[in-house]
């Protein structure tokens, strides 16, 4: 039987580094180093990734480790197992029990 993904995948056995660009919805289980760009699409960070790179799209929603900042246009989110070293800016930001964020958050309008 064909399986049919909703979005991309970067597996956990995955070392990606350069810039990661998509044009359809990401998620993240393994380690990227540099950029990833998704314009107006959602980018998930799985709980085993681990990331060194700034992150843009639209809806972002972080499990794993980010040392980078983070610029969702709608909505970023981070759950109880996230680590986030760099700034956040969003419109909402939602932060759930146990997750760590060493940085600052902006949820102010765009200059």
């Amino acid at each position: 039987m064909e399986e049919r993904r909703k979005s991309a995948w970067i597996g956990g056995s995955i070392l990606v580094k350069g810039d990661v660009v998509s044009t359809e919805d990401l998620v993240i289980d393994g380690q990227v180093q540099g950029t990833i760009e998704l314009g107006d699409h959602s980018l998930t960070i799985g709980p085993g990734a681990a990331i060194v790179a700034d992150l843009v799209a639209r809806t972002i929603t972080i499990s794993g480790k980010v040392q980078g900042n983070v610029m969702g246009s709608s909505k970023v989110e981070l759950k109880a197992t996230a680590k986030v070293e760099g700034d956040i800016s969003a419109p909402k930001f939602v932060m759930d029990d146990g997750a760590h964020l060493s940085g600052k958050v902006d949820t102010g309008p765009k200059k």
